[in-house]
């Protein structure tokens, strides 16, 4: 790529709101004007929009005005004029019934501001878990040069002399808590020390693994995904995004020319390297579909059974956090380790290739980032599963699970409600044995509603008391990336829409098969069939609204869950805006 510049003043998209003597252009102006700007300030050149998902309840951006700051900063150096714009806030710990409901909501405010507006390329500015496939997604959609912007992670925890990770360990500390091994003083204290600095979780949960995605799609600078969130190199990463921005734009640098097939299989290579969460299934097919490339579950089982696990990151490794991932080099340097299974040649954002930006790298610890010869685990990190209960497919992290788990045949114990199975496993008396097969149902896209966070389906008191810590459970919902255990997600199709999940009743037989990739409910045709005529839809989720629309619209896990009319399948994008 070369970095020479392939446009002119008068070519720029922002020219047309801005340059013809005519009234409607008049009117801009001198409404920039009101604004205090003088004509020199903003004619003849790149016009930067700063998409930035800050809110003051959303502690993984809590650094986000000053790096937009620091945006603008660099966009000005560069000879641009920058515009910071608020778009949807999507935080993964306050917005209910689950954030996955708003990932599309986002995506399409992302796409309609840029379009709408005269910007000639855009800076995004996420990483809370589905901030950064939405804004992705729109900006793909929209088709402007563009940077996005990581978070970036949190510190460490602390509590006691002891590190904690995010999300991983609250999900272990809880079930010692009712276990009855922690104290109250205890929980207390593993509350106040397991999130100490804005940032998104420290772990290889949804957020890192979807700006690591980000960042290996060549959509970041080169390694800005691993700096932690208050480390002084990510402020100065923030101006490097605002001068780059600039140069993209005269370039013409756009983002089809990035995300290709290619990239999208680099992408899902370094997801399955790092650990990363399951939730990179659906994001990451429905990003790459806004770019054309048809990623299928097919295709990254394939990556999966041939990637080692390299990133000793919890919760699949045992040891370290991002910090430490950092510090050992970080994703750059991961990505060396594997370059013989990338293609080097795809251009990245920095109008370098993957080659070239990767050919620096060091790994500076080889226990947090393994070489080939001694990976965590010898597989990738996720794998798919088929079946007479999930004939479209369903997920299964298996580094992240009892080895023990990996064959399993045992009688399924059926809860149609996330009460009802909570009240389950909180109740002491239980009959329920380590063999049991924990299921829970209508908890997905439609039946959630909004594919919730559901599928660490918590471990039976009864069991937990026993000394028992994992045991298969199966859902149609999503987990938290920085969870773990022997869980089955993304059930296709969901039992909400008539999916066989539906049909399944306590005490039939369930036999999961990892290595052949089979889940399977051992009932005859027949019983299915006379449970499939009996079977009664339930009632709609929704009446009016964001979540009538979502319902219409929403697709199924195994195709990433965009909105039907947003894909390419359904049209182009909208050209242009007519300005009169």
């Amino acid at each position: 790529m070369t970095d020479k510049a392939t446009k002119s003043p008068a070519e720029l998209r922002s020219a047309r709101w801005f340059a013809p003597d005519d009234l409607r252009s008049f009117g801009h102006r001198s409404r920039m004007m009101q604004l205090g700007y003088a004509e020199e300030d903003f004619r003849n050149k790149p016009i930067i929009g700063i998409l930035n998902t800050w809110s003051e309840i959303n502690s993984c951006h809590g650094h986000f005005p000053e790096r937009a700051k620091e945006v603008k900063r660099g966009v000005l150096q560069a000879g641009g004029f920058p515009i910071e714009m608020p778009v949807l806030s999507v935080d993964e710990q306050f917005t209910k019934p689950s954030s996955m409901l708003y990932r599309n909501m986002l995506a399409m405010e992302t796409e309609e501001v840029i379009r709408s507006h005269p910007f000639d390329g855009v800076i995004l500015m996420g990483g809370c878990d589905k901030t950064t496939p939405a804004l992705i997604m729109g900006a793909l959609s929209a088709g402007v040069p563009f940077v996005y912007l990581p978070a970036g992670p949190m510190l460490r925890g602390n509590y006691a002399g002891k590190i904690l990770g995010s999300g991983s360990d609250a999900w272990k500390y809880w079930d010692e808590r009712r276990a009855g091994n922690i104290s109250d003083e205890e929980w207390l204290g593993v509350q106040g020390g397991i999130a100490r600095s804005h940032g998104v979780c420290m772990t290889m949960g949804t957020a890192s693994t979807m700006t690591a995605i980000a960042d290996s799609l060549g959509l970041t600078l080169p390694g800005a995904s691993s700096i932690p969130a208050v480390d002084a190199n990510h402020s100065r990463m923030a101006s490097a995004c605002g001068r780059r921005i600039v140069d993209m734009v005269w370039q013409d640098l756009t983002p089809d020319l990035i995300v290709t097939e290619a990239s999208v299989r680099n992408a899902a290579i370094v997801a399955m390297a790092t650990g990363c969460s399951t939730n990179a299934v659906v994001h990451l097919v429905a990003m790459a579909r806004r770019a054309g490339v048809d990623l299928t579950l097919d295709d990254l089982d394939a990556l999966g059974r041939t990637t080692p696990l390299l990133a000793n990151i919890r919760p699949s490794g045992q040891a370290y956090l991002m910090e430490d991932f950092y510090y050992a080099g970080g994703l750059l340097a991961m990505m060396k380790q594997i370059s013989d299974r990338l293609d080097l040649s795809c251009m990245t954002v920095n109008g370098k290739t993957v080659g070239d930006n990767i050919v620096t790298a060091d790994v500076y610890n080889d226990d947090v980032i393994r070489p080939l010869s001694n990976p965590v685990y010898k597989e990738g990190s996720l794998a798919v599963l088929r079946g007479n209960l999930c004939p479209s497919g369903a997920i299964i992290k298996p580094a992240a699970c009892d080895p023990k788990y990996h064959v399993h045949e045992g009688p399924a114990l059926v809860f149609d409600s996330y009460p009802e199975m909570k009240a389950a496993v909180d109740d002491d008396t239980l009959d329920v044995t380590p063999d049991h097969v924990l299921v829970l149902r209508n908890a997905g896209p439609q039946g959630g509603p909004g594919f919730p966070e559901w599928g660490m389906l918590p471990m039976p008191k009864a069991l937990l008391r026993q000394g028992h810590r994992d045991m298969l459970r199966i859902s149609d919902a999503r987990m938290s990336g920085t969870s773990y255990g022997a869980c089955v997600l993304h059930v296709a199709p969901e039992s909400f829409v008539g999916g066989p999940l539906a049909l399944l009743k306590t005490g039939d037989i369930v036999r999961m098969d990892l290595p052949n990739r089979r889940l399977d409910m051992l009932v005859d045709e027949a019983e299915l069939e006379a449970r499939r005529a009996a079977w009664v839809a339930p009632e709609p989720r929704f009446q009016r609204g964001w979540g009538w629309m979502f319902s219409k619209h929403v697709g199924q896990a195994d195709t990433g869950c965009d909105f039907d009319y947003l894909t390419r399948a359904h049209g182009p994008a909208a050209g242009e805006p007519e300005i009169f």
